[in-house]
């Protein structure tokens, strides 16, 4: 096997609560796939990460991005709008893990590309357990790009 088939996944997480940070953090550390979480807090500093802007310049590319919509500065539907756009970026799957149950924000959120749209619960135990279902379908079952 190749280094990068064992090098770990790269998880950009896109959130300004800091509970919500901390608990999908104490998941994701559970997690049965290695993985490196990456955290900022709002939109401008999430497309700047994607783009490996300063100060993001020496990190590296995420291979899953998980975006909440409610984000100060510029929301994540603009961000979701921007790196979907984005040929260099619209290969990085983005899920949308958010309080938001809105139909319109769900329609939305597809209509700009996401790969797949979740509503954060609201009790510790299911948010951890939500958290543990994205990562056995995105690290365990889903092939990742990477590059």
């Amino acid at each position: 096997m190749t280094a990068e088939a064992w090098a770990p996944v790269q998880i950009l997480l896109v959130e300004d609560s800091p509970a919500d940070i901390e608990l999908t953090t104490e998941a994701l550390a559970e997690a049965r796939v290695a993985n490196d979480l990456h955290v900022v807090t709002d939109g401008d500093a999430a497309l700047a990460y994607l783009r490996r802007e300063p100060p993001y310049a020496e990190e590296p590319r995420p291979d899953l991005v998980l975006l909440d919509l409610n984000l100060p500065g510029k929301d994540g539907r603009a961000v979701l709008a921007e790196a979907k756009a984005d040929p260099e970026l619209a290969s990085i799957p983005i899920v949308v893990l958010t309080t938001s149950a809105a139909e319109a924000d769900i329609l939305r959120s597809y209509e700009l590309h996401a790969n797949s749209y979740i509503t954060k619960p609201v009790r510790f135990d299911e948010f951890l357990r939500t958290v543990q279902s994205l990562e056995d379908f995105w690290l365990t079952v889903v092939k990742l790009p990477r590059r």
